[in-house]
């Protein structure tokens, strides 16, 4: 698996950001983790996307999950959300690979309660250390931190509509904002809801931002025969900021 990944593009040193979905591919979360760590050896970092949108009033998994319900049924399943907390609270929609990582001996993560990223290696620390509310995936979060160190993008049996780094163009264009509200750790260690402002952040066309984009900054392959695809999130945050100012209204 190692050779495979350096074939596909990988170096020691380099900082990888990974989106994987594992279903069905016999790939074995760990053991990708591991062989993940090994490619990039002592000087590289490791981050995926540790999201949680199920702590939120807001989101769109809310308003699946009590839609149909009285409203006194709505508030009991408000009341009953679980207070983010960096440490403990999983990411159960980004997979078994994410949480891997997230839950691996040595990993950090960052504090926004809604879009975290967990990370390991060398520079785990200083790219997942600031991530103010105010900035989701913003040029202050760990994505903006992650695109000034240059980093790799990896995307294993997962395409572009879940490429992360589109994100980021979304706040270069002038995205409208909204309001958001979750649920947090208060000062007393109980939960205490928040509520904030924010850029709209809106995947639904990035299908097409991934259709578009160039085939020579990509490159695709196989790690343990599963199809992957390596490529600089440079090239795709300013290939997704051209694509947006140009057909996004």
């Amino acid at each position: 698996m190692v050779a495979d990944l350096v074939r596909l593009g990988l170096r020691p040193g380099d900082t990888l950001l990974v989106h994987a979905s594992l279903s069905g591919t016999g790939l074995e979360a760990g053991t990708l983790r591991e062989a993940l760590r090994a490619a990039l050896g002592p000087e590289g970092t490791l981050v995926v996307p540790a999201f949680t949108p199920e702590n939120s009033d807001t989101s769109p998994q809310y308003r699946a999950r009590v839609a149909g319900l009285t409203p006194g049924q709505t508030e009991e399943v408000r009341a009953g959300m679980p207070a983010f907390d960096p440490l403990r609270t999983p990411c159960p929609g980004m997979g078994r690979f994410a949480e891997s990582v997230r839950t691996a001996p040595g990993a950090v993560r960052s504090a926004h309660p809604q879009t975290s990223f967990a990370a390991l290696g060398r520079d785990a620390e200083r790219l997942t250390a600031d991530h103010p509310l105010h900035s989701h995936l913003g040029e202050e979060s760990p994505l903006g931190a992650l695109w000034r160190a240059d980093a790799k993008v990896l995307m294993i049996q997962v395409g572009f509509e879940v490429c992360t780094a589109f994100h980021l163009a979304e706040y270069r264009v002038g995205a409208p904002e909204r309001s958001y509200r979750c649920v947090i750790r208060g000062a007393d260690g109980g939960p205490e809801w928040t509520e904030y402002r924010d850029a709209v952040l809106d995947d639904s066309d990035f299908a097409a931002v991934g259709a578009s984009f160039p085939w020579q900054l990509k490159r695709d392959g196989r790690i343990g025969g599963t199809f992957a695809r390596l490529f600089s999130l440079r090239d795709a945050v300013d290939h997704a900021t051209q694509w947006m100012t140009e057909k996004r209204r």
